[in-house]
């Protein structure tokens, strides 16, 4: 069985749905469907939210009132039998009754995570009622029955396995199974969720939990560039990338794949193909152990960036010095993305400014701390393992034009990375794929 998940473009209108329905169903195999949110419908959920916080219900009723009137009219244009039509009105009418009930109560975070698991309730619901009515064997799952995350917010794999088995017991037979990614509950029956770009995580972990053949992860582009292609000319779509490579270019900035989705398919063995909804005939990327030696594959951008250093004479030779640093920074729950240190002082980049000011407060206590904000993580991601002669100098002589304010090489057998300005990124990006990959 393959498990298909298909992003909010994927299913952000009337064609685009019936065309996820047509690509779904043309095997004529079983299929594991994992679907996200109409794309925007998050957004306005947020937005909802957002006025319920702030105690105006009337400012929500607004959104709530556009977002209905814009689902109905979808419902017009998905479905030819006046049964279907009225049947997922009904539905999506109880949903917008549902989403109204939270302007008359007491508004908690709790509530929150429930108005935003709308969005995938609803998306699903609309799409197997269009299977269902073309004859297709369709059934959906309900992922609040089995996607469970344990009381660290981590998924629950065991639980996942094991209830989804039971799950797939009680719906033998069926053709094309479908359920909402993003959403779960967590260890106290709560709805929750796992974070933005989760149903990426949900299908890795339904993948895995099946266990599936293969996770096609469907979005809007013809897998992974070597480059950022809104950015740099002539980019190419990779063919193939090791879960390592995946795993380091997701986490530093591209965007086409959620940095966790990459873990539990890498545990399993499974392999995880990237493609595009639009060019559903184009190869897209496949994600596996394979390991293909003497290669640089990719560059990724991380924007946001702040470099954070402190220096000290008192730490030359001083026994616990960079214990406290690290205990601040886990304090305020801020992890550091690169780190260099000297015999008097150590430089730390992070990209979560929340507490950046308390941060900088605490580490005074230690030394003469700088603060360097609008920087930029550049990645450079490939076979880089320090025995492989001469594959940083390449990088480096891409970069000789770019002031670097860091590097870290040798942390991973898979990654060089340099802290820039984020002024210099689009020189620097188009640097390095014309020495790397365009000669």
């Amino acid at each position: 069985m393959k498990v298909m998940k298909f992003g909010g473009t994927s299913v952000g209108s009337p064609e685009r749905m019936k065309s996820v329905a047509s690509l779904v169903t043309e095997s004529g195999e079983p299929t594991f469907i994992v679907l996200s949110a109409m794309s925007g419908t998050t957004n306005s959920l947020v937005e909802i939210s957002d006025y319920l916080y702030k105690k105006n219900p009337d400012g929500a009723n607004e959104i709530i009132n556009k977002l209905e009137t814009k689902y109905m009219q979808h419902v017009e244009e998905v479905y030819s039998t006046d049964e279907y039509k009225q049947k997922t009105k009904d539905f999506l009418h109880g949903e917008f009754e549902y989403l109204r009930s939270f302007t008359k109560d007491l508004f908690t975070s709790f509530e929150e995570k429930s108005i935003v698991a709308q969005g995938e309730i609803m998306s699903t619901n609309m799409v197997v009622n269009y299977l269902q009515e073309t004859g297709v064997k369709a059934v959906l799952l309900n992922a609040l029955d089995f996607m469970r995350t344990d009381k660290n917010a981590e998924p629950d794999p065991q639980y996942i396995k094991d209830k989804l088995a039971d799950v797939m017991k009680d719906n033998e037979g069926n053709q094309i199974y479908i359920t909402q990614g993003f959403i779960c509950r967590n260890a106290y029956g709560e709805v929750d969720n796992l974070q933005r770009g989760g149903s990426d995580y949900t299908a890795s972990l339904i993948g895995a939990a099946l266990p599936a053949d293969e996770i096609q992860i469907w979005t809007d582009i013809d897998g992974m560039h070597n480059n950022d292609p809104r950015i740099v000319d002539k980019t190419e779509a990779l063919r193939q990338l090791n879960f390592e490579e995946a795993a380091e270019l997701a986490y530093f900035g591209a965007k086409i794949l959620h940095p966790t989705c990459v873990q539990p398919a890498k545990y399993s063995g499974i392999p995880v193909r990237l493609k595009n909804t639009m060019d559903p005939q184009a190869e897209g990327t496949i994600i596996d152990n394979v390991i293909v030696k003497g290669k640089i594959k990719a560059v990724a951008a991380k924007d946001n960036i702040t470099a954070v250093k402190i220096k000290s004479s008192r730490m030359l030779l001083a026994t616990g010095f960079l214990r406290k640093v690290f205990e601040i920074f886990e304090s305020y729950q801020t992890p550091i993305d690169m780190i260099a240190t000297s015999e008097v002082g150590v430089s730390m980049s992070i990209d979560n400014q929340t507490h950046l000011n308390e941060i900088v407060d605490e580490l005074k206590k230690y030394g003469t701390v700088t603060v360097d904000s609008d920087m930029c993580i550049i990645c450079v991601v490939g076979d880089l393992d320090w025995s492989n002669l001469g594959f940083e100098t390449l990088a480096l002589d891409a970069m000789k034009s770019i002031p670097v304010r860091m590097i870290s090489y040798g942390g991973s057998n898979y990654n060089i990375s340099f802290l820039i300005r984020e002024a210099d990124k689009k020189r620097a990006l188009q640097n390095l794929s014309d020495v790397l990959f365009n000669k």
